[in-house]
């Protein structure tokens, strides 16, 4: 299973005050408010944090069918600026991430070895949607192919898993 996430660093600025009183609080742990405190550009990390939760999310949603806003629940484990988990509920995600571009885009993965398989998609492809879940139909085996999407500001994601 895969998820994603992109956070556009300068709509962000403009549409998010991360900086007031009780933003922290409602999204991240005090383990990830530490790291925000202590990181050497905290807008950052706040934001690469914020990807990698909702990217993990997807999979827990798709995984569960559990929809809701729980990012409390999700918690980042921090390795470094590209790779961590995240968990939820004894479930474990890996996560890789790129800054760049004025952008943060994280992938997640429910298994390492899916960060080899990962594909993009283009967005002019037609999508389906099965309960607001995204998916395209193999040109190849006809078969259903899990997809996630991801769009903010400037910045549209779309990636799959090669069989």
């Amino acid at each position: 299973m895969i998820g994603n996430d992109i956070v556009d660093l300068a709509l962000a600025r403009k549409e998010s005050n991360w900086k007031r009183k009780g933003f922290l609080d409602k999204i991240f742990t005090l383990k990830e408010q530490f790291l925000i405190a202590n990181a050497i550009n905290p807008e950052i990390m706040v934001w690469n944090l914020w990807t990698r939760k909702e990217a993990a999310y997807k999979i827990y949603n798709r995984e569960t069918g559990i929809r809701g806003y729980i990012p409390l629940q999700l918690e980042c484990f921090y390795e470094n600026a590209t790779l961590g988990t995240v968990s939820i509920k004894e479930k474990i995600y890996f996560t890789k991430g790129i800054i760049e571009n004025n952008s943060i885009y994280t992938i997640a993965v429910t298994n390492k070895n899916n960060f080899d398989k990962i594909e993009s998609i283009d967005s002019a492809v037609t999508l389906l949607k099965n309960n607001g879940i995204p998916f395209v139909i193999d040109s190849v085996s006809k078969k259903k192919k899990a997809v996630s999407i991801t769009h903010h500001g400037r910045f549209w994601k779309g990636i799959t898993l090669l069989d």
